[in-house]
């Protein structure tokens, strides 16, 4: 028997929540979900280039528990490349550390700790924002922190 499932730590929701093959219409294809968890993983390993055990500790889990996070998550990245996939980045079992804003106008995002709402951009002023956590809030048994 499994132990309590343990809520990831993520730097913040995705800029970008979906990825597809030009030229198909997104019908036309199959998907593929990758867990924000798992997207903060290949963040923290493939871009940010930290080794498991700092990542684990980023996201307060174990090194072993990153080690198969990271190996599913970059299994779905390349099975979307290969076989020609959407790509979705949703759900999982995550709290954000801070949260994201996105002016429409400007294309700016601004992140914010958590509880502060942003009401126009520090870029250009607008009052155009998109709260980039709130889309990505739980929805099942308790709630992600934004």
């Amino acid at each position: 028997m499994r132990g309590s499932y343990r809520r990831r730590l993520v730097q913040g929701p995705p800029r970008i929540n979906q990825f597809k093959p030009s030229g198909i219409p997104a019908r036309a294809l199959q998907s593929i979900v990758l867990t924000i968890d798992e997207y903060e993983g290949i963040r923290l390993a493939d871009y940010q280039g930290l080794d498991h055990s700092d990542a684990a500790e980023q996201m307060g889990i174990s090194r072993p528990t990153f080690s198969r996070l990271i190996e599913k998550a970059r299994n779905k990245v390349a099975q979307a490349l290969i076989e020609g996939m959407t790509l979705t980045i949703a759900g999982g079992n995550f709290d954000f550390v801070q949260n994201l804003y996105r002016c429409e106008d400007c294309g700016d995002t601004s992140p914010q700790p958590l509880g502060k709402e942003l009401a126009e951009c520090p870029e250009c002023g607008s009052g155009n924002i998109i709260d980039l956590g709130r889309r990505h809030q739980h929805r099942g048994r308790g709630k992600n922190k934004i």
